[in-house]
């Protein structure tokens, strides 16, 4: 079989079109991860089309000739199967995971059923709908986790400490989404795992100054403290990676993905959810584990690409791509 060259210098005439902003909650974090991973395709050489999204999208990507996406969509309408399935009636390759898996992964729902059925720790929940008579108090005691089914970022999400709390943290989630999770809250550490390719990509742990990894300690500079690889005991270290790769296969997912963690005071680990299209700026979660693993952000970008590129050939296999 001819295999194209595994730095993907015959595909660099191709038009790869970054999808990003969109019109979700996340549209500020999406259009730094476009243009974070439309620079960086640009320093390897690749013609890149940035476009912003709108209602129009399947008309400019027609009309800029597009011939890959790579998808840098956050949140609803990018990150929830939505212009995915548009890609695939386009016949148009795209970075990341399926449509299916992209529905499942983005409501917490759906995802963490998957996980309770193949077995993997995930903390006890309960699910509450808008149409349902209001709560009174938390069947997991306090504190305690509230949050939409279907944000990123910590959008909408509390850490409930007192009964007295539970009804506005509820009241406001229900802002963002008519169907929300009451989580059982896991003292302890907040770790997560990039995924790339077949890889589960080494654990990184994350420590806000406040104590809650909510919006503005994840995005604002100097807040939280990053520690990677985490600092554990190596039979620890690979259970957690060997559990993130399996919840990343149990819901179908493809390329890439991030999957969050909260690990217990007594070494047992806890799957939050997985992240389909996770932060993708130089100095975002995925993107720093790479590094610890030599793959730094231009070369990891373009190998996410080559993937996509690839895959409808059956040519290669994930983890037979490389960068130059």
């Amino acid at each position: 079989m001819n295999r194209p060259e595994k730095n993907g210098t015959q595909e660099r005439s191709k038009r790869i079109g970054v999808l990003m902003g969109g019109w979700s909650d996340e549209r500020d974090v999406s259009l730094k991860t476009g243009q974070a991973i439309a620079g960086a395709l640009k320093s390897k050489g690749w013609l890149v089309i940035e476009l912003d999204v709108d209602r129009a999208i399947c008309e400019r990507i027609k009309d800029e000739n597009i011939d890959a996406a790579f998808l840098a969509l956050h949140g609803r309408f990018g990150e929830d199967g939505t212009v995915q399935g548009m890609l695939e009636m386009m016949g148009i390759p795209y970075t990341g995971s399926g449509v299916l898996a992209s529905s499942l992964a983005i409501n917490k729902v759906f995802a963490k059923i998957v996980l309770q059925n193949s077995q993997i720790p995930t903390p006890p929940f309960a699910v509450l709908e808008e149409r349902d008579e209001m709560v009174s108090d938390s069947p997991f005691g306090y504190p305690v986790v509230v949050k939409p089914s279907s944000q990123g970022s910590t959008i909408g999400t509390y850490i409930v400490k007192s009964r007295s709390e539970l009804i506005p943290a509820i009241s406001d989630a229900f802002k963002f989404d008519n169907q929300i999770l009451m989580e059982a809250f896991i003292p302890g550490r907040e770790l997560t795992v990039g995924i790339l390719g077949a890889e589960a990509l080494p654990v990184l742990e994350i420590v806000p100054h406040s104590g809650f990894y909510d919006f503005h300690a994840k995005y604002t500079h100097g807040e939280t403290e990053y520690l990677c690889p985490a600092p554990m005991e190596n039979d620890l270290s690979e259970k957690i990676r060997e559990l993130a790769l399996n919840a990343h296969r149990a819901l179908g997912c493809r390329d890439f993905s991030r999957v969050d963690f909260r690990l217990r005071e007594d070494g047992r680990p806890f799957c939050l959810e997985i992240n389909t299209i996770p932060g993708m700026t130089d100095t975002s979660l995925l993107p720093k584990a790479a590094r610890i693993q030599g793959i730094e952000f231009p070369d990891l970008v373009e190998r996410i690409l080559l993937m996509a590129l690839f895959r409808d050939r059956n040519q290669v296999r994930d983890q037979d791509i490389m960068v130059s």
